[in-house]
């Protein structure tokens, strides 16, 4: 039997390292589909993990190349296979992952003819996609995956390829060494990217000068943690940390404030107010009102991405270059500073912000606090453990009371902020390390509108893993809670049961229906033994928590015009509005009265 094409697609991505693809069938993908099977019966595969959905296996493909730093691949058919995969795909894009999206089509012959299932794709994915090309013969092929991963890769963004069915079917031939025909071939290798030496004096000339140095990190700076230590430690600096690069610093160091902005601590935002001096690695945080004002901070930033340079703060140096190698260049020019009054004083806050964290964990609520869930759970989690957050009031608590310890790995959607991204993301993280515990905290919003399926995808391939562990721990408060709160602060309103109302289900007997482990608390009490038990099972697990829609996700500073807005809502008529207040102002003074 001749080669097809499909089968020198499947040949072209090996040699690219693809091991694993994410996806769902189709008929506008059999070609291809055909080719892994004869790959894998070979004995030369690509492994191929049948989701319940393909927005699904566009996020686990996102989370793939969050977590190992390769190429993510999903695939599905065209048309509305290929539309599923958009939001995983932005997701990509918005957060800087390297993302292949294989898509296939109706045939060359019908395109233009309003045919089943026939979409200009290419225009579709034209603002997701850095490179998206239609295939129209087996001679493009070649060169399409070559340039496209090249892209994908070096880029840290998206490529989508897709190929009609006939073309996907054609005999397989190499292109001619003739005109009209171009020859490539595959790899690609990340060169070290550094400033020049001028350019790095002039930064250290700026943070030399500072008495007060901030540093705000991102996801960027995770190869760096090194050297970011090593640069706080000179500069006497506090480091903030943006969602994204939450586990590059472990939290237990003492110049760390955690998280930044509204889902961040009150020692990251007053550092941010208090400081003369503000470097930024591989960070794209996005929120003005938590950076120094203008005019307050003489600012230096660092990151690969040259598009992103002086983007969110009138930045004084700009140092094009990779975070680790720009750091290690930079530090010969640094000098320690011999005044450690300004570290001190971010050392004296984390130490008040801990015990504030605590006393807010346990205060008492209606009838779990949702704090407490992931106050309990941090210190039990192995040294080895990756946690995943979905959008939510959930990653309010993720971002805050999750302490990072050295080792472990998170992530959650960030520049999107995408709902359902927690369970693909953590199905993901366990293929990539099948030996790691791993953790999804997840409202009960987003197990309603994509998660709980995708908990048949770890049914269905749990026993495959070294280490059965994967906990996904749903907050169940039959609300949609953060945009409750938002409708309340940012509007004024009342909450709008209408919109926010979900209904009460049980995810814990969902996962006993289908073979999983299911533990349900709505007792605090239970909390530390219920994650204890859940740690220890043999198999994945769906740890369910009544948790109290009524507990605040407090910013770190109330503004007048929050306070003004809350106050409004309550006013006209919140339902829950004796509640709401006594819980309020139970997490402001960090009390511990009885629930009523």
């Amino acid at each position: 039997m001749s080669k097809s094409t499909s089968d020198f697609i499947v040949e072209r991505l090996k040699a690219w390292g693809v091991t694993r693809i994410y996806g769902y069938s189709g008929d506008g993908i059999n070609g291809v589909l055909g080719a892994l099977q004869r790959a894998e019966k070979a004995g030369e595969g690509i492994e191929f993990i049948q989701v319940r959905h393909e927005e699904m296996a566009a996020f686990m493909a996102t989370a793939h190349a969050k977590f190992t730093g390769e190429l993510g691949v999903c695939l599905s058919t065209g048309g509305p296979g290929a539309t599923h995969m958009l939001t995983g795909m932005y997701d990509a894009k918005l957060d800087h992952a390297p993302l292949l999206a294989i898509c296939g089509q109706a045939e060359s012959t019908v395109r233009g003819a309003v045919y089943q299932q026939e979409l200009n794709l290419d225009r579709v994915f034209a603002d997701v996609a850095a490179f998206v090309q239609e295939a129209a013969a087996p001679a493009q092929i070649r060169h399409l995956i070559d340039r496209g991963l090249r892209v994908a890769i070096a880029g840290n963004t998206v490529t989508a390829l897709i190929f009609p069915k006939d073309v996907q079917d054609e005999p397989w031939e190499e292109p001619a060494r003739a005109h009209g025909f171009t020859r490539s071939g595959p790899g690609y290798s990340r060169p070290l990217v550094v400033p020049q030496e001028a350019d790095l004096r002039r930064a250290a000339e700026v943070l030399n000068a500072g008495s007060k140095v901030a540093i705000l990190i991102g996801a960027g700076a995770r190869a760096a943690a090194a050297e970011v230590e090593h640069v706080a430690d000179l500069l006497g600096a506090g480091v903030a940390k943006a969602l994204l690069g939450k586990d590059v610093l472990p939290d237990d160091l003492p110049f760390v404030t955690g998280s930044i902005g509204l889902l961040g601590t009150k020692p990251s935002s007053d550092m941010m107010e208090g400081c003369d001096t503000l470097l930024m690695i591989g960070t794209g945080f996005p929120w003005a009102e938590f950076l120094p004002a203008d005019g307050q901070a003489r600012a230096v930033q660092i990151d690969i991405a040259a598009d992103m340079l002086g983007l969110r703060y009138p930045v004084e140096v700009n140092l094009h270059g990779g975070a680790a190698e720009t750091l290690r260049a930079l530090l010969p020019f640094l000098q320690r500073k011999t005044d450690r009054g300004w570290l001190d004083g971010i050392v004296d806050g984390m130490r008040d912000w801990h015990e504030t964290l605590k006393k807010r964990a346990f205060a008492a609520a209606n009838p779990v606090n949702p704090q407490r869930v992931v106050y309990e759970m941090s210190p039990r989690l192995p040294a080895d453990a990756i946690v995943t957050s979905d959008s939510g009031s959930c990653a309010n608590w993720y971002a805050r009371d999750y302490q990072v310890k050295r080792g472990q790995r998170s992530s959650l959607s960030g520049g999107l902020a995408s709902m359902g991204a927690a369970v693909p993301y953590a199905i993901a993280a366990k293929f990539a390390f099948p030996h790691k515990p791993v953790v999804a905290l997840v409202g009960d919003g987003a197990m309603q509108m994509n998660n709980m399926a995708e908990l048949i995808t770890v049914q269905k391939y749990w026993q495959r893993w070294a280490d059965p562990r994967l906990i996904v721990c749903v907050f169940n408060n039959e609300d949609l809670n953060e945009v409750t709160w938002e409708q309340r602060v940012m509007e004024g309103n009342p909450r709008f049961a209408t919109t926010q109302d979900i209904p009460d289900v049980r995810y814990s007997q969902f996962a006993e229906m289908i073979g999983l482990t299911g533990i349900f608390v709505d007792d605090p009490e239970q909390l530390g033994a219920a994650w204890d038990r859940a740690l220890a099972a043999d198999r994945p697990v769906v740890l369910e928590v009544k948790t109290d829609p009524e507990v605040a996700p407090l910013p770190p500073h109330v503004t007048f015009e929050q306070a003004k807005a809350f106050m409004s809502s309550m006013a006209k008529g919140d339902k829950g509005a004796g509640r709401v207040m006594m819980e309020t102002v139970r997490q402001l003074v960090g009390g511990h009265p009885k629930a009523d």
